[in-house]
This record gives C-alpha cells, structure tokens and sequence, in this order.
C-alpha cells in the first residue's frame, strides 16, 4: 500500500463495483412496468404471440426461392430433382406463412369471437390461397422482367434482373404481399412491404392495384401509396411519388377505404423525380410525364406534359457571363 501513489489510492477509493450498478435496475424495470400497464401506443393489455419479423423475412426469401428456382440457393436442380426441391420449399412456405398468419389475426383482435380452432382454419386457408397463387406471381414477374428488358438498354438478361435489380425485388415482394392483403390479413402485408423499402429505398404499399408488365427502372425514392392504380405495361424512374394530397391533422379515420392516390392508366411513362398526387387524378393511357414535375389534375389520353426548359446562365472564370 505505501508503494501506490495518492492518486492511485484516490482512483481506488472513488472505484465503483459493478453491484452497484446493478441495484439501480429494479427500479427502471419498475419504471417500465408502470409504463407498460399504462396501454399506451406499442403496449399489448393482452400478451399474446405477435407475428415474428426474422419468420416475415424468411417467408419472402423462401417465396423468391420457388418463384426463381436456383437462383437463391446454392444447390444443383436438374428436373429430376426440381419436384423435390419446389415440394420441400412450398411445403415449409405454407407451415412458416400458416403460423404468421394466426399470430396476425390473433394479434389484431379482428377474430376475437373465434375459436383457436377458427384461427387455424382460417391461417391455413389464406396460406394455401397463397401458394396456390405463385404460379400466377410468377407469371406476372416474368411479364415485369420482360418490359426492364424492352425499355432498359442497360439490362442485359433475365439473369441479371433477378440477381440485382431493385425494382424487381420491391415488385415481387409487393405482388406477394397483395395477396394477403387482399385477403385482410394484419401487419405480414405492410412487414413485407416494409422490408423492401429498408432494402431498395422503393416504397410500395400492398394495397396498390398494379397491372402486367410494371418497370421501376433504377428505383431509389420511388413511393406508390396503398389506393393507387396502375396500368398495364407502365414505366416509372426513380424519385416518383403516387401519393395523397395534404390532408387534415385528423384524416387517419376520415378517410380510410377511399380513394386518396392517382390512377395510372395503361402505357404510361413517368420520368424521374415527378410528384402526382390526389384520388380524382388521373394519367391518360399513353401519356408521357416528364420530370421533376408536380401533378395535381387529371391528364387526357395521348398527353405530353413537359416542364419549360430553364433558362441556364454560363459564367466563365473570369465572371463574364456568357448566353446559354
């Protein structure tokens, strides 16, 4: 001890055990408690299974495997072998879908009069709904891959597109999500659709009724909003918003289950960084958007809307402007 320095002692005297720290927790969990039993927003009053983010995750994936077999998973498929695989995959699909489902609608109390019998009935009726409907997702993929191969130069196989193409995954997870949207399942759609735009920056809400032959050519920024509706054979660039007009602070019930987003008809072009906005709105088949332009009124079939070409100013070094 008389080796050690004053402030070395000091360090020692004023050195708190980790015990210490500990004893103070109690009382923050008795904090949370309070908080907890509170029912505010993200309390449950009722602890019941909620549905599993990693399970929602997986289920995409696991969809993406069947829907493009090969390609996702790093196993040799020859057509002896693909029955096996695309059984094995649509039957875990169904058993992981099945489960999320129930522990949705439980958690959303929309079934509260049933029975866990009821529940599961319905969670395995909509999951079979569901995987019976990938030979038509899959079809409409193909018809989406086939319109990025016809408008982008830059898209050089179908391989390429699967692999690595942003607009493509948001599209499928978004055509995967609608089905169980349409069925009225709780939080998997919006999970599902969420995720998506964590990982392409594509923002597509499940309840969009969206036509053949969609192309979101680069993607980044792209927002279609749950009542939209598009086309057939459509194009859109990165940066477009489908959105609502600005709304009251107390629109949220006033206006759920009405049309709040435009319409797209067929064949229409819409170029990068262009807002449209509004129910009543509607794009004319055939008609082209140019960009960065705000749309708040319905545009006639065969249209052109082009934003006047600015006038650009060029200074040289030495500050003489010169005309454009």
């Amino acid at each position: 001890m008389n080796n050690l320095s004053v402030k070395e002692i000091k360090d020692r005297e004023d050195a708190h055990t980790p015990g210490e720290y500990y004893q103070k927790l109690p009382a923050v969990i008795e904090s949370l408690m309070k908080s907890w039993k509170s029912g505010r927003h993200g309390d449950q009053e009722e602890l019941v299974s909620m549905p599993s983010h990693e399970s929602v995750v997986r289920i995409i994936h696991r969809a993406r495997n069947i829907l493009f077999p090969g390609y996702f998973v790093q196993i040799g498929l020859d057509p002896v072998s693909m029955g096996y695989y695309l059984g094995q995959e649509t039957t875990a699909l169904f058993e992981d879908l099945s489960g999320q489902i129930i522990m949705s609608i439980r958690h959303g109390r929309e079934e509260s009069a049933q029975t866990e019998a009821g529940l599961g009935k319905r969670g395995y009726e909509i999951a079979l709904k569901f995987v019976r409907g990938l030979p038509g997702v899959k079809a409409l993929l193909a018809a989406d891959i086939q319109a990025t191969l016809d408008g982008d130069p830059a898209a050089k196989s179908d391989d390429e597109i699967i692999f690595s193409y942003p607009g493509l995954f948001a599209i499928t997870v978004y055509r995967l999500a609608h089905i169980l949207w349409i069925q009225d399942v709780p939080l998997l759609p919006r999970i599902m659709t969420e995720y998506a735009h964590g990982q392409t920056g594509i923002d597509i809400h499940p309840g969009a009724r969206i036509g053949e032959s969609l192309c979101i050519d680069h993607g980044t920024g792209v927002v279609v909003g749950e009542t939209t509706e598009i086309g057939d054979r459509v194009r859109i660039y990165q940066g477009v918003t489908l959105g609502a007009l600005s709304l009251p602070r107390d629109a949220g019930p006033l206006f759920k289950n009405k049309k709040r987003h435009p319409t797209i008809e067929d064949d229409v072009t819409i170029y990068s960084n262009t807002t449209i906005l509004g129910g009543d709105t509607v794009i004319g088949a055939r008609s082209v958007i140019g960009g960065n332009i705000w749309v708040t009124e319905s545009v006639p079939p065969d249209t052109k809307v082009l934003l006047k070409r600015p006038e650009l100013v060029y200074k040289e070094n030495g500050g003489k402007t010169t005309p454009a």
